[in-house]
């Protein structure tokens, strides 16, 4: 049976993603899913998210990557040192770290490469994937990037998505509002990397059509 999985915020958590994939949603090629950006950041392996996202990729997994505002930080810290510093206070010394290197421009190709195919939104013809959200006031909803890396706190029913579900992380959620959502803005970002947080500390999917959540608490 064909899935569409959409995965909230991973922030460098391999352990608990292929918890996810591997053991939690046994995952097969059938499967269409969608990475809700911040990928990156603050946990302790944002070398092996990437290595097993690359690898699915070439083992032929239809598997689409988002870009989230920690991406966007990464691909910024390049521009001056306020930049990069900012990217160092929020995470990224310990996706440097895991990549035994000093800044961005030394992570090895693939993984640029990687970074530069990702998506700042998906639209289908039922759903939209974005990390942040989109820019409702907007004429078209679809023409502000930044919002889509960096919005928060818009109202969770759109009218201007008409009949598609939008599905989005970037603002960690306890699991017990995550699961009482009712509009057609759903936030999948269960926090995941935020384990010392009782509330928070999950790694949050969205299982399509049945609209049905899976959970994996982050144990590493």
């Amino acid at each position: 049976m064909e899935r569409i999985i959409a995965i909230g915020d991973i922030h460098g958590c391999k352990i608990a993603l292929e918890e996810m994939l591997f053991s939690k949603l046994q995952i097969t090629k059938e499967d269409t899913i969608y990475l809700l950006g911040d990928l990156i950041d603050r946990g302790p392996d944002s070398k092996g998210v990437i290595d097993t996202i690359i690898s699915l990729e070439n083992d032929g997994y239809n598997i689409h990557t988002l870009l989230g505002n920690h991406e966007e930080m990464m691909f910024q810290s390049v521009l001056d040192v306020n930049s990069f510093n900012m990217w160092m206070r929020n995470g990224g010394a310990e996706t440097l770290q895991s990549f035994d290197v000093n800044a961005y421009s030394q992570i090895p190709e693939k993984y640029l490469d990687f970074f530069d195919r990702a998506k700042y939104y998906i639209k289908t013809g039922d759903y939209v994937f974005v990390h942040a959200g989109l820019n409702f006031d907007a004429e078209n909803i679809f023409s502000d990037r930044e919002a889509m890396l960096w919005i928060r706190g818009y109202k969770d029913f759109q009218p201007a998505l008409e009949k598609r579900l939008l599905f989005h992380g970037h603002t960690p959620k306890p699991i017990d509002f995550i699961k009482s959502q009712k509009g057609n803005c759903i936030n999948l970002d269960g926090g995941c990397v935020y384990t010392e947080e009782s509330l928070l500390g999950n790694l949050v999917a969205m299982l399509l059509p049945q609209m049905e959540f899976v959970v994996v608490p982050n144990t590493a």
